[in-house]
């Protein structure tokens, strides 16, 4: 949305990602090197409006994005999307963070699928009594450290359908994921409603306080305020 409109753009990933997706924007790859490094990073780069769009949960780098912000003079924004809520059908049990969901999982033998990307997956070896159903976006560099699962290597977003048959045909009996919100990674959960499945949901971190908004029609509203801007 923000390359047509000529504004000099940086796209900063954190790096979790082998082949992120192209895009029509420069991009920077990895960490800035704690709040001073990012400080750095938004005045050498002439910045003049900072987007936080990270995931919900990465608590660190929205921390540090407001205070160095507030350092630099940095005009800043979070985009978000709302968090999922539990609707009609839907057998939610809340846990606060990965430890709760671990101690969470005692208990005799089941089937979960962990539906949280690569880098919590090593927590769940306190728990080896399970199959788990692991989906990542790329193949781990080295060997998953649970003694019984089974890995898809696949991208979103992913379809209702599509994850109703994972889900089914790997007779999986409890989903743990992530309060991500957005559509992109919903399936598993509408599919888990369907199928009567249990979801063990991982509520988000505290953030500092912010101006958020959860739509990208508001962030280009926001920046509509001036012109010549870095962002």
């Amino acid at each position: 949305m923000l390359a047509p409109r000529g504004m000099r753009t940086t796209l900063s990933y954190a790096g979790r990602v082998t082949r992120p997706r192209p895009q029509p924007v420069a991009v920077r790859v990895g960490g800035f090197g704690g709040v001073a490094g990012l400080v750095d990073w938004l005045r050498t780069e002439r910045v003049t409006h900072l987007v936080d769009a990270t995931h919900p949960f990465a608590a660190q780098m929205s921390a540090h994005a407001v205070a160095a912000a507030a350092v630099a003079g940095v005009a800043h924004l979070a985009l978000t999307r709302p968090p999922w809520i539990a609707g009609a059908g839907d057998r939610w049990q809340h846990v606060a963070d990965i430890a709760g969901a671990v101690a969470a999982l005692a208990g005799p033998p089941r089937r979960v699928m962990l539906a949280l990307g690569r880098m919590h997956v090593a927590a769940f070896a306190a728990q080896p009594q399970h199959h788990y159903l692991l989906r990542f976006v790329d193949p781990p560099a080295a060997p998953v450290a649970l003694p019984d699962h089974r890995l898809v290597v696949d991208r979103g977003p992913f379809r209702v359908a599509g994850d109703a048959a994972l889900l089914r045909d790997a007779a999986i009996d409890l989903v743990v994921c992530k309060n991500a919100g957005g559509t992109g990674a919903q399936a598993k959960l509408i599919a888990a409603r369907a199928l009567g499945l249990p979801v063990l949901m991982i509520d988000r971190p505290a953030l500092p306080d912010r101006r958020e908004v959860d739509d990208v029609a508001a962030v280009l509203r926001w920046l509509d305020h001036g012109s010549d801007r870095g962002v």
